[in-house]
């Protein structure tokens, strides 16, 4: 059963002894300081030393990010990404200004565990240990995240270094972070043309990629500026002739490019529990609020518009944390013959974040005027929320590297039946295209059936144990996407066909590989990024739904939140369909399909009662000490 996280009774014993002690030092550490406090430090913009000089007392990111094989025989030291996602999500909980500093240390660091420069290395175990923090110096101003076009360029000298020039820009704690990864390339490489989609990109074009470490305190590191409004510092930042030796470099070539593509899968996946801490501390200020006011002689959860947004959030934040708890297991039990975390992860960062920000709006509504004071940190979450999606890849990028993983998704050769929905007559009806799939799946297409035996997709275990998730420092080459190999989702929705909007959130994946099979998007339409976002859109609620399952089945489903949440999708489902019916480039037979996705929920006002009741439960249940 999902509980909300109360920092006055959750005990973390889901965790080994040693976790649980950082875990709950930094919830006391927050609770110590007091609400107002964390308002007023974030209202006057103070840099958050106080909070580092308690990870350096308590060693947290020293506990919690130093992998094992640099730990020194420290037997609490690893990476853990269950305990890691616990901690984004409390410190998402008093302050994603807390959350992030955590967060970008995070990505600076994984281009390090990810190299072979044992001295760089050494150097990140030692500064972590110091209570040092990290960045990840990626972007530029002009260019974005497009690695492709970086101008931080680098000459090499007679020693066998180089001497570093260009700029970097959105670097989250580029002020005061001891190492700098930063992306950049030989002055004397070509430069990939990024826009060209069709150029195969060749092993000596990505010869000049680099990434090395820079600190932020040498004299030839130039601090322009902290370019937001905003308790974090996110730097602008320039190098001038900055000296980079051997021990400095990380990696080159090809290997750097993949670093930065690995550092995101990674470093994406916290932005979803970061999301969740938000979404809690809301719902426990907005559920104390409106649940005490009187207006109109009724509470103000007893407004009928209220109650639904309530209910609508509450499952909402259920399905966030059930997809998340789940999306642990896939991103720990990963390895190179099992790729399913890249899908995973994105959609952690997309879906989850969004929803996130769906529950900030919504609750805005409830909380209303109340939502804007000085003394509530619903405003403060209210930016982040906004910020989320659009972090570590916008969830345009995100979408895009999930449609990737949609044909082996879809119709993988483990399922029988969905490729069976290829061999029927494009202009059947829904009804006759499902009857005749089942019918092929049975035995009229054998071939498929051999390739069905040769695709064993393993099950994921829960993974809570305190191990070292090494594998994500070494994924390997950010290619072959759309050969990973997924399992059938179905069994899992056919276990809970006995929760009624469960069944007719089947019924609509369905009807979309029924669409997917007769309609499939055409060439123009591939190249349509706007065209496709409606499909992914579509796409990405199926693998969300059934993460949502499985953890309910490892948990022990609540049916009434369960019903509910499926509910919001199939709302959000048909409203997706609707969108992709009204696209100008979509073909007649798109337009006709995308109706077949439109389903109306199975209402049961006494269930949505009961869940807004559970709701109502978190009024007064927990305020933060003042």
């Amino acid at each position: 059963m999902m509980e909300i996280f109360n920092p006055t009774t959750h005990t973390f014993d889901e965790f080994d002894t040693a976790t649980q002690r950082v875990l709950r030092s930094t919830v006391d550490y927050f609770e110590g300081l007091g609400k107002e406090r964390l308002l007023a430090d974030n209202r006057d913009r103070v840099w958050y030393q106080d909070f580092l000089d308690f990870n350096r007392r308590e060693r947290v990111f020293a506990t919690f990010l130093t992998p094992e094989a640099m730990a020194d025989g420290d037997p609490d030291k690893r990476w853990d990404t269950a305990r890691n996602a616990r901690m984004s999500q409390i410190l998402g909980f008093y302050g994603m200004q807390y959350w992030y500093v955590w967060q970008v240390t995070v990505l600076g660091l994984m281009p390090i565990w990810q190299s072979t420069n044992t001295a760089a290395r050494k150097r990140a175990a030692a500064s972590l240990e110091n209570g040092d923090i990290f960045a990840f110096g990626l972007s530029e101003q002009a260019h974005g995240a497009d690695v492709y076009s970086t101008d931080m360029l680098l000459d090499p000298t007679d020693d066998g270094g180089f001497v570093a020039n260009g700029g970097k820009y959105y670097i989250g704690n580029g002020n005061a972070a001891r190492m700098v990864s930063v992306f950049g390339r030989r002055s004397d490489a070509p430069v990939i043309d990024s826009a060209d989609t069709t150029h195969r990109i060749t092993d000596d074009e990505y010869a000049g990629y680099m990434f090395f470490a820079a600190d932020s305190q040498h004299a030839d590191y130039r601090l322009r500026k902290n370019v937001v409004d905003s308790q974090m510092y996110v730097a602008a930042f320039d190098l001038h002739d900055y000296p980079v030796a051997a021990d400095d470099v990380l990696h080159t070539g090809r290997a750097a490019f993949d670093a930065a593509m690995n550092t995101v899968n990674v470093g994406k996946f916290n932005l979803g529990f970061g999301a969740i801490g938000a979404c809690e501390n809301a719902m426990y200020e907005a559920l104390t609020h409106s649940d005490a006011r009187i207006l109109f002689g009724h509470r103000v959860t007893e407004f009928p518009q209220v109650k639904a947004l309530v209910s609508d959030s509450y499952a909402r934040l259920a399905g966030m944390k059930l997809f998340s708890e789940r999306a642990v297991d896939y991103m720990r039990s990963a390895d190179l013959d099992d790729r399913r975390y890249l899908l995973i992860s994105a959609i952690e960062k997309m879906a989850v974040t969004r929803t996130g920000m769906k529950i900030y709006e919504d609750i805005a509504d409830v909380i209303a005027a109340r939502g804007f004071e000085n003394d509530m940190m619903f405003p403060g979450g209210l930016t982040s929320m906004f910020g989320l999606p659009r972090l570590e890849g916008t969830v345009h990028v995100n979408m895009a590297l999930s449609l990737k993983f949609m044909p082996s998704y879809m119709f993988s050769p483990s399922d029988v039946g969905l490729l069976a929905l290829k061999h029927v007559p494009a202009a059947a009806p829904l009804t006759e295209v499902l009857r005749r799939a089942g019918a092929l799946a049975a035995g009229v297409v054998p071939q498929l059936r051999a390739e069905a035996a040769k695709a064993v997709v393993r099950e994921v275990p829960v993974r809570r144990d305190a191990a070292d998730d090494s594998f994500l420092f070494h994924q390997g080459p950010s290619s072959g996407l759309g050969k990973i190999a997924f399992g059938d989702w179905r069994p899992v929705f056919d276990e809970f066909s006995h929760v009624p909007n469960v069944a007719v959130f089947t019924e609509q994946a369905l009807a979309f590989q029924a669409l997917l099979a007769a309609a499939e998007p055409t060439a123009e339409q591939r190249s349509d990024v706007d065209f496709l976002f409606s499909i992914g859109e579509l796409f990405t609620m199926i693998p969300y739904a059934q993460l949502v399952l499985e953890q309910s089945r490892i948990e022990g489903d609540d049916t009434d939140v369960l019903d509910h949440l499926f509910d919001v999708f199939i709302r959000e489902f048909s409203r997706h369909a609707v969108s992709l019916h009204t696209k100008p480039t979509a073909t007649a037979l798109q337009q006709d399909r995308a109706l077949d996705l439109v389903r109306r929920p199975v209402a049961d006002l006494d269930r949505a009662d009961r869940v807004l009741n559970r709701a109502r439960g978190l009024a007064g249940a927990y305020t933060m000490k003042p």
